[in-house]
């Protein structure tokens, strides 16, 4: 059975950290839809500036945790920080967790994850800025390029990809898992 995987991001993602792991997981063979709280189109953000625009495949209110086997969390700074606020998106994040399935996420992702209350107990990393954001929520924060607890994978900038994509399609393809818990 293929694996259906969700990204979850809005404007201003961070264009290599949603790119980068895409890509990845559809050379394993894993369908990858964009998902968004807009229609149409979200545009990336490359390091210090815009970049190209990326066709969005669903929007929240046409999808469910159920309709996928893992979640993806591309970082930068404007698209977490809008999706903490929507309690559509924080919902579709939380459910990924009740049904024990593995979530992902990079960089400033983890602002999402801390409004959705999953990170407490909960070894993370992210990008260095909001180690005691996460901290503060309860996880217990490291300083490593990936950090794996129980089918919830992190990592904290581009320069962790490569360990990044190889974790996430490793916990995707081991499928649910027991620990997993928000």
């Amino acid at each position: 059975m293929k694996k259906k995987v969700a990204m979850l991001a809005t404007n201003g993602f961070e264009e290599v950290e949603l790119t980068s792991p895409k890509e990845a997981m559809e050379k394993e063979g894993f369908q990858v839809d964009i998902i968004s709280d807009k229609s149409g189109k979200i545009k990336a953000w490359d390091k210090d500036k815009w970049s190209k625009e990326y066709k969005v495949d669903h929007t929240l209110d046409k999808v469910s945790a159920g309709d996928y086997h893992a979640l993806v969390l591309p970082g930068g700074v404007m698209n977490p920080d809008n999706l903490r606020t929507n309690e559509e998106a924080l919902e579709f994040v939380r459910d990924f967790f009740k049904q024990k399935k593995p979530v992902a996420a990079i960089c400033h992702a983890a602002w999402t994850l801390i409004n959705a209350e999953v990170v407490k107990g909960r070894e993370m990393t992210s990008y260095h800025t909001i180690r005691k954001d996460l901290e503060n929520a309860g996880a217990k924060w490291v300083d490593k390029e990936v950090v794996v607890d129980s089918g919830f994978v992190t990592s904290r900038n581009p320069d962790d990809l490569p360990a990044f994509n190889k974790k996430v399609i490793e916990e995707i393809k081991e499928g649910k898992h027991e620990e997993q818990h928000a």
